[in-house]
């Protein structure tokens, strides 16, 4: 029997098939449906198989599908066809599944969770200043598909916004509206979607 504890592979916050579990609302749930990402503490008792973790992780040793030299095999989809699957807000977007591994097939692992580390931490900060209880999904999905510098942006706007409203640091919905509008604004001008449109 497979111990659940076992620690298989290093980089958690990243999934094996390249979705990005360190940028996932259920990485940052407190309690019993946490989870500790791909592989992570106890994962095998919330996921019992994964297919993606057999392959690469127990029969090839390695860390994401990206390091295997028959990458991309028949298990993945197209990246057309990742970027057309509904999104779910209980998981990571599976739009950045393609990007996140070629990335890491030309750059390596490391240079990736680098700037996945910088993402995590602007992640945190919303979660931790800006969360009115009911916007972590939208922050995770901000944190996960707009770019890096235009996030990293949109904080110290949000914060000078509110200074100069002079908003109460303990206005937890009027911070959240604010930074919600600009991540939206930021996220028009990329062509992403953050919030589903209503037909």
């Amino acid at each position: 029997m497979e111990k659940s504890n076992v620690h298989l592979k290093k980089y958690p916050t990243i999934a094996v098939c390249g979705l990005d579990c360190g940028l996932c609302p259920r990485f940052y749930t407190v309690g019993t449906s946490r989870c500790p990402g791909c592989a992570g503490p106890n994962f095998f008792a919330k996921h019992p198989s994964c297919s993606f973790i057999t392959c690469c992780v127990k029969k090839n040793n390695l860390e994401v599908c990206a390091e295997c030299s028959t990458f991309p095999c028949s298990k993945f989809k197209s990246n057309e066809e990742y970027q057309q699957l509904k999104e779910s807000s209980s998981f990571p977007s599976s739009k950045k599944v393609m990007p996140n591994l070629i990335f890491i097939k030309d750059h390596g692992i490391e240079k990736f969770v680098e700037q996945q580390k910088v993402r995590m931490k602007l992640l945190k900060t919303m979660i931790e200043k800006f969360d009115d209880g009911r916007s972590r999904s939208f922050y995770c999905k901000a944190a996960d598909l707009l770019n890096l510098i235009n996030l990293e942006g949109s904080l110290d706007k949000a914060t000078q916004r509110i200074k100069t409203d002079n908003i109460k640091l303990g206005d937890i919905k009027i911070k959240a509206k604010i930074l919600k509008s600009i991540l939206n604004e930021i996220a028009l001008k990329e062509g992403v979607e953050l919030v589903k449109k209503k037909r």
